[in-house]
């Protein structure tokens, strides 16, 4: 009996102890999705907004990704001019992806650039050079297999030289306009592509700007490359404004390396500058010969000799004068010359001309008041 009196006692406390532990279940539910919401969502706060604290794991996003690499070495050979060096800064200011090196002595071997470029960890160069302190050359490279293009430079103008209206930011990355003509021949395809890589900015670069606010223009004209640097004034008009700086690029050669190698491609039409300078000299030579042999040809067209020795005095008796101490009669009137009046004739005469003029002035006022009093007698009668 007392052990049926005992049983019901311990259904209720196996009924309570299930009870307790559904609460003690649920209660590790809702803390497993306070987790949760950690981990993914904000809890939300008394005020119903997420937090404002910021997980340490978390990394900020950034505007994109820097993926093509392109370092431009811009390097000089020692003894170029004032002027060349002041196209160097310009071009270098106007590339941001772009790096600077000393001068490099010219008796070095071209081709050491190359460690050079390695070194300052850039895949493209441009290497200024000049000879006899006139002529500018200018190397277009791609390290370290190439290829390599050789131009001579002319019609330099600088920015400072210049002083054009454009303007633009300083690091902002430029289009490049390239002619049709670009895509005609293979080595122009190749220029193109060279100064494709060489002259944009890569995208997301460091020290860029995500601007497009000027154009580079490459033009191909009498067998040569002209470099225009435009401002884009307004879009939808398309109105440009020349920056600067400016300047013609004439091909010699494409080498198949990088300042070394086979020669691709050479220009037909290239003169070197101390050719053209020759032919000048012999063209003016040409002007100073034709001038001599005219002298000569109007000394040999003159009348000499016996032959001509009738027509010579006759020509002499046509063109004798004689002295104006010698003329008599007629003849003095030829010679005759109005002698030069003193001064103080002058200014007599000048004041005599004053006097007649006032006296002529003084009468035309006395008639104009005589006139004026009779019309008003006349008015006052009527």
């Amino acid at each position: 009996m007392k052990k049926r009196r005992d049983e019901p006692e311990d259904e209720e406390e196996r009924l309570v102890s299930e009870e307790s532990n559904d609460e003690e279940d649920q209660g590790s539910d809702d803390d497993s999705m306070e987790e949760e919401d950690d981990g993914g969502n904000e809890p939300e706060q008394d005020g119903g907004l997420p937090k404002t604290m910021r997980l340490s794991d978390e990394k900020p996003k950034k505007a994109g990704e820097w993926k093509n690499k392109q370092r431009v070495l811009i390097v000089a050979a020692r003894g170029i001019t004032a002027r060349d060096r002041h196209l160097m800064l310009n071009i270098s200011e106007a590339m941001p992806h772009s790096k600077r090196e000393p001068k490099v002595e010219k008796r070095e071997n071209i081709a050491e650039l190359n460690e050079i470029c390695e070194m300052r960890n850039c895949n493209k160069c441009l290497y200024f050079e000049t000879m006899k302190k006139r002529d500018t050359y200018l190397w277009v490279s791609n390290i370290p297999h190439g290829p390599s293009i050789r131009f001579l430079v002319e019609n330099i103008h600088t920015m400072e030289e210049l002083r054009m209206t454009g303007n633009c930011l300083k690091a902002s990355r430029p289009l490049l306009s390239f002619d049709k003509q670009f895509d005609e021949s293979p080595a122009l395809k190749v220029m193109k592509e060279v100064f494709t890589q060489t002259f944009g900015t890569p995208q997301f670069h460091p020290k860029s700007q995500p601007f497009y606010d000027h154009v580079f223009t490459f033009s191909w004209l009498d067998n040569r490359v002209w470099f225009r640097n435009y401002q884009i004034v307004d879009e939808e008009k398309g109105t440009l404004a020349e920056i600067g700086p400016r300047f013609v690029l004439n091909p010699i050669k494409i080498l198949e390396g990088s300042f070394r190698g086979e020669v691709l491609w050479s220009n037909p039409h290239y003169v070197t500058p101390s050719q053209q300078r020759a032919m000048a000299k012999l063209a003016a030579q040409q002007k100073y010969k034709q001038r001599v042999v005219n002298r000569e040809i109007t000394k040999l067209a003159r009348p000499e000799g016996e032959e001509y020795a009738d027509l010579k005095e006759h020509l002499e008796d046509v063109f004798e004068t004689k002295a104006p101490e010698e003329a008599k009669g007629a003849e003095k009137s030829i010679f005759k010359r109005n002698p030069p009046i003193p001064r103080a004739e002058r200014l007599k005469k000048k004041r005599i001309k004053r006097k007649k003029k006032k006296a002529i002035l003084m009468k035309q006022g006395a008639q104009n008041k005589n006139q004026n009093g009779v019309t008003a007698s006349s008015a006052d009668e009527n």
